[in-house]
């Protein structure tokens, strides 16, 4: 099959599975084709397996319970470190070399997200964080069955609005109308998702948190500035790449980072472990937050 056949059945698949209902004279515009070509595609899709739907007012779209959706979703998921090492690589090709232009393209023709190199979510989780994906893809309820909080110790149904996940899916941001807040819960802890047929009520009150470079999440953020070293600026980038953007060359054997973070302590357990490597500079709160920190170990030793 020829690769632009391929490319219009890839977005041709990406349109009729998404949120915004198409039309076959609606998908035959976006994909500057023919009403015919679109119906054979469409043929292509029942032939393969998955289920066509037509609705109401003539939209054509690929229906959830094909075979496929829940397998392709378990297997592959974006994270934004994953996303930034594909383009530091994707970048470092040669401008003049034609599978740079062609990765990007191919990329965005499949990916229209910030996010575009995969992760994979295993076992019991996967079935999970796929309905929680559906969920935010229809903008709809769900109950966290059995979700065992970290904070109280205990296991209730928790009913939220889900809309979106952090680093690797490892939490979910959500609104829960009953203390009528956004939370962070975390998808290891919850032992069944169930999607209620209940559109999001509170829309307008969703506010996800920030990720700091060092994985930690919250709703303010504080400036940390650090004058590193090179053995620390290698290992910094090396685990959590992200910080790769907030880095600046100071001199020949030192580095800047100036970034925000959400709190202290993905931060602090950085520097405490290398400290002689480290200066840090014009961060007066977060200097104050590494010698209490230093003061509390001493004391137990």
């Amino acid at each position: 099959m020829e690769q632009p056949k391929v490319e219009r059945l890839l977005k041709l698949m990406k349109l009729m599975t998404g949120n915004v209902n198409y039309t076959i004279k609606d998908l035959a515009e976006r994909l500057d084709t023919s009403y015919r070509s679109i119906y054979r595609y469409i043929e292509s899709f029942k032939e393969a397996g998955f289920v066509v739907q037509k609705l109401e007012g003539g939209v054509y779209k690929l229906g959830k319970e094909s075979p496929y959706f829940k397998d392709i979703s378990q297997l592959v998921h974006f994270t934004d470190e994953e996303a930034h090492i594909v383009n530091q690589l994707i970048e470092a090709l040669d401008d003049t070399n034609m599978l740079k232009q062609n990765l990007r393209k191919k990329l965005s023709t499949v990916y229209n997200c910030t996010s575009m190199a995969s992760s994979v979510v295993h076992g019991a989780n996967a079935s999970n964080v796929n309905r929680l994906v559906e969920a935010i893809e229809c903008r709809c309820q769900v109950v966290l069955r059995d979700y065992a909080s970290g904070h109280t110790g205990n296991v209730r149904d928790r009913v939220v609005e889900p809309f979106g996940f952090t680093t690797n899916y490892v939490q979910v941001w959500c609104y829960e109308p009953e203390s009528g807040m956004n939370k962070l819960f975390k998808t290891s802890r919850i032992g069944s998702v169930e999607v209620l047929d209940i559109e999001w009520h509170y829309t307008d009150s969703h506010r996800e948190g920030y990720i700091d470079i060092f994985r930690m999440t919250g709703f303010e953020q504080h400036s940390v500035k650090l004058r590193l070293g090179m053995l620390s600026r290698n290992l910094l980038i090396e685990e959590y790449p992200l910080a790769e953007r907030d880095i600046t060359q100071f001199d020949d054997s030192s580095w800047l980072l100036d970034t925000k973070v959400c709190n202290y302590r993905g931060a602090g357990r950085f520097v405490m472990g290398l400290m002689d490597d480290i200066e840090i500079v014009d961060s007066p709160e977060f200097e104050a937050y590494i010698r209490e920190q230093i003061a509390l170990i001493s004391n137990k030793l």
